[in-house]
């Protein structure tokens, strides 16, 4: 009995020290500067001078902003055009690709995640010199078809939906492999014993493939909706939020906040309510989504 005890004390002892470095990181990382930022949301700081405590006077002029609404609205627009259409367009290649095996489907799937392998700056950068309006590679394709080139990047209609599919090319591949692999883990026995009931394909995934792919889906819009909101990178090599402020997201309207104006006690009270809506959607969707008992 002392024996089984203190071996069962030695594997909690060593399951806590593998997790220790994660818990640090996480703590360290993580949950220390959401905490350091609500406390300087409530102080008026420009990094050079001392903080002066105001309170929730940066909350108040949150509400006042403009433009902070409007980077609110270009986000959530993003956010509802962009996650149902990488949704869909992962989960139609992935059903395509569980068709074929052997080489042919590694090699497609290498080549659909090859773009999610490339860092997103040089992404952007490439796809600035395919979409350029004179000399870019996208129009000179569409006036092979008689379509006058476009502005692309440089139309306040255009700019959001470009980037839009850009995103798209870039993250399709890993949220397709995602699928790839829950699609493999279905029995076989399933769609033989459909097939025997008289069921086509299309039975098959309604009744078969995409219920039992809900936890997969959960996490993908879940993952999807967050990664939709925190945007920035490529949006600021490419257009920088122009033309016009019509592709200002909010994190990037953090970014000027913070790092060009230095108002980092209002970007702190910005990055807050931020978090406040990624966490609400989350759980929204969690719950909307999530098996219920």
């Amino acid at each position: 009995m002392i024996r089984t005890n203190r071996r069962k004390y030695n594997e909690w002892i060593t399951a806590y020290l593998f997790l220790l470095p994660d818990v640090a990181g996480l703590t360290l990382f993580v949950f220390v500067p959401i905490l350091y930022a609500l406390y300087i949301s409530l102080f008026d700081w420009n990094l050079l001078s001392p903080k002066v405590f105001i309170g929730f006077d940066n909350y108040a002029q949150m509400f006042k902003d403009n433009q902070w609404w409007k980077s609110l609205e270009i986000t959530f627009i993003y956010a509802i055009i962009y996650v149902p259409l990488l949704f869909i367009s992962s989960l139609f290649f992935a059903v395509l690709l569980s068709n074929f095996k052997g080489k042919f489907m590694n090699t497609v799937r290498t080549l659909y995640l090859m773009p999610f392998a490339i860092t997103s700056v040089i992404s952007a950068v490439i796809w600035i010199f395919l979409l350029d309006p004179r000399s870019g590679f996208v129009n000179k394709a569409l006036a092979l078809v008689g379509i006058p080139h476009q502005p692309f990047l440089g139309s306040i209609t255009q700019a959001l939906p470009t980037i839009i599919l850009v995103l798209i090319w870039i993250n399709l591949g890993y949220n397709m492999t995602i699928f790839l692999a829950s699609i493999k883990d279905i029995p076989a026995d399933y769609y033989e014993a459909a097939r025997m009931d008289g069921a086509n394909r299309w039975d098959a995934f309604r009744y078969i493939t995409f219920p039992l792919l809900r936890g997969i889906s959960v996490f993908i819009l879940v993952v999807s909706t967050i990664g939709s909101f925190q945007v920035f990178d490529q949006i600021k090599v490419m257009t920088g939020g122009g033309p016009a402020n019509a592709t200002e997201v909010s994190v990037l309207y953090l970014y000027k906040q913070g790092f060009q104006l230095l108002n980092m006690g209002y970007t702190s009270a910005l990055a807050t309510m931020l978090f406040l809506i990624i966490f609400i959607l989350s759980i929204a969707q969690l719950k909307i989504f999530s098996n219920k008992e």
